[in-house]
């Protein structure tokens, strides 16, 4: 099809606002799937995307469409997640794009991953359909939305009010993409330009990259080089998503499909690579993605040790598919050997994990996260430390910074205190208040980036019935009196589940850490005392007692020297037992860090 006549576009919203709903309708309005096949969340096709009703990753369909007019298009769709832990995802889609549904629900109005979005499809300067979506519910506010719109600079004179559940209005979102979204460039005589914008491993095909063409075309048994490495490859099978997996013996400028190049290593593509013709390259390579810095960090530790080179190539594997997450070895006294990986947030680590357990057949301890701190030493060096084992002696610190956000908190009036008053008690400094509307309020603070990354977003939409959202960036760091809290077994520190923590929070975390552990940590055979110190100064303790055999029960009667003989030996049994037995720490014990309520 000539590129006059294709059209490239993606979905862009906050969370729960309607994408995936959204793209099942226009799916069945092109008759993209059979009535069999239909089920919600039709291009979530992750199991656990399906579970916990979220976007994860972003998935790519080319659909056929009929205008009104009768004329023919070839509409290539992306729908991308909303939680701002995904933000990655969306960015490296909206490249692949002429133009974005920003969809709406006229029940909540703007949020805060709708504002980050936006900007986002604005960098890339892409066309913007507003798609007020959510029109059949009894307490839609349109009118309100399209204030609120026109506010953040967007017009709103060709905006489109849908249903997404019941149907209503999506003929005219599939006419306002085909008329508002300009056509790719037609630049198929170019040498080949493409850009892998997605790529995961298959076990049989190897190494499968998504990408767009943006110059030239390519067909199967082409030979085509990787730009950044100069290796390379000769095309397999080039093909599409129609959302199913289809052959194709061409991909030309303008369209999105897949490619698969015979590459076993998974360390010799990239996203953001750009692909280009082996015989005839082009002059220079696509702009490509920034690179991502992991916010919160977390060891992932394989259960058996004989798992570890298994856990290391599912990383890979894993990297391949989401390249916004990082890992490196590293080892613990307590857990032996495994991988510190980054992360952009707390709900991105749990993904990975659950992940690499479901795909991969894993048993993983994950420790507490923890994010990135500045240590400035005594001599003037700065480090930075990911890990509280590897801070340094206090005696060579002159300070630790920590990272700090600025948060920006989209919320009804009726919840402005108690949002107050959660950030206030998280160390926050207030910013900005602005009532965007009579109802919409806008609250910016500057918080420490730790303080958030446990279980702020939980708290803040309990503490707003689910109305309040979040964005947040990073602004720096801050000097902050902050120590090492650590935790002893019988004496001996677990550095798997050393945290650093603000002073005067420090002996309350100490102390309900302890008794939370207390409640997770089995009963042995041997007494188990578990303290929380400072340094050399134990600040909490508790001790789980021992499992105990009546060795009396043979004496009956008689001389109660005997009795006490017995129960000395016993005694003595237990000390010995303590000496040398080894404390077996559940999971739970490394994730209570994330239960100690405020």
């Amino acid at each position: 099809m000539s590129a006059e006549n294709i059209r490239n576009f993606c979905i862009i919203a906050h969370i729960d606002h309607g994408k995936s709903t959204l793209a099942d309708r226009i799916l069945d309005k092109t008759e993209a799937i059979t009535a069999r096949e239909k089920r919600a969340q039709f291009l979530d096709s992750m199991e656990l995307e399906q579970e916990r009703g979220i976007t994860i990753k972003a998935q790519a369909v080319r659909l056929r469409y009929k205008s009104k007019s009768g004329k023919p298009y070839e509409l290539n769709l992306i729908d991308t997640p909303g939680h701002v832990d995904f933000t990655y995802e969306v960015s490296k889609s909206l490249s692949a794009c002429e133009g974005a549904l920003l969809v709406v629900d006229v029940a909540q109005g703007v949020q805060a991953q709708t504002v980050a979005n936006l900007y986002l499809a604005l960098d890339n300067n892409l066309t913007i359909i507003p798609v007020l979506n959510k029109i059949d519910l009894p307490n839609a506010n349109i009118e309100e939305t399209k204030l609120q719109l026109e506010e953040l600079g967007v017009n709103t004179d060709h905006s489109v009010c849908v249903s997404a559940k019941t149907g209503e209005g999506v003929d005219d979102v599939l006419e306002a993409v085909v008329k508002q979204i300009p056509p790719p460039k037609d630049l198929k005589n170019k040498p080949l330009k493409a850009l892998i914008f997605d790529s995961w491993f298959d076990t049989y095909k190897g190494v499968v990259i998504l990408t767009r063409v943006f110059e030239g075309s390519v067909q199967k048994n082409r030979h085509v080089e990787l730009m950044s490495n100069k290796k390379k490859y000769e095309v397999q099978e080039v093909g599409l998503f129609t959302p199913h997996a289809k052959i194709t013996p061409e991909l030309s400028a303008g369209e999105v499909g897949y490619l698969v190049c015979n590459i076993k290593d998974i360390h010799d593509t990239k996203i953001g690579e750009t692909v280009t013709d082996a015989e005839n390259p082009c002059d220079k390579p696509l702009g490509g993605f920034k690179d991502v810095k992991p916010l919160v960090f977390s060891g992932f530790f394989p259960t058996s040790p004989n798992e570890y080179e298994s856990l290391r190539d599912a990383l890979e594997k894993l990297r391949l598919n989401d390249y916004s997450f990082s890992y490196e070895p590293e080892s613990s006294v307590a857990l032996g050997f495994g991988f510190r990986c980054g992360f952009l947030g707390l709900l991105h680590m749990e993904i990975i994990q659950e992940r690499l357990e479901r795909e991969y057949n894993l048993s993983l301890i994950a420790t507490a996260p923890s994010v990135v701190y500045k240590v400035v030493l005594t001599n003037g060096e700065i480090k930075s430390i990911d890990n509280p084992a590897l801070l340094p002696d206090p005696g060579k610190m002159a300070e630790i910074r920590e990272p700090m956000v600025r948060a920006f908190l989209h919320t009804p009036a009726d919840y402005v205190g108690n949002i107050l008053k959660l950030c206030i008690d998280r160390r926050g400094v207030q910013r900005k208040l602005d009532y965007l509307t009579s109802n919409r309020v806008l609250v910016e603070f500057d918080l420490p980036f730790n303080e958030i990354v446990f279980d702020f977003y939980d708290k803040l939409k309990s503490i707003s019935q689910g109305y309040a959202s979040m964005d947040y960036e990073i602004i720096g760091y801050h000097p902050a009196d902050l120590i090492k809290l650590d935790i002893l077994i019988n004496g001996k520190a677990v550095d798997a589940l050393s945290f650093i923590v603000h002073r005067a929070k420090a002996y309350y975390k100490g102390r309900e850490l302890v008794k939370k552990m207390q409640e997770v940590i089995q009963r042995q055979m041997f007494e188990v005392a578990i303290q929380a110190a400072i340094g050399s100064k134990v600040i909490a303790r508790e001790t789980v007692k021992a499992l105990r055999k009546n060795v009396t029960a043979k004496c009956y009667g008689g001389d109660i020297t005997r009795k006490r003989k017995l129960l000395e030996k016993q005694k003595a049994g237990k000390k010995k037992m303590k000496m040398i037995g080894t404390v077996e720490i559940p999971q739970e014990a490394f994730l209570a860090i994330l239960k100690v309520d405020e």
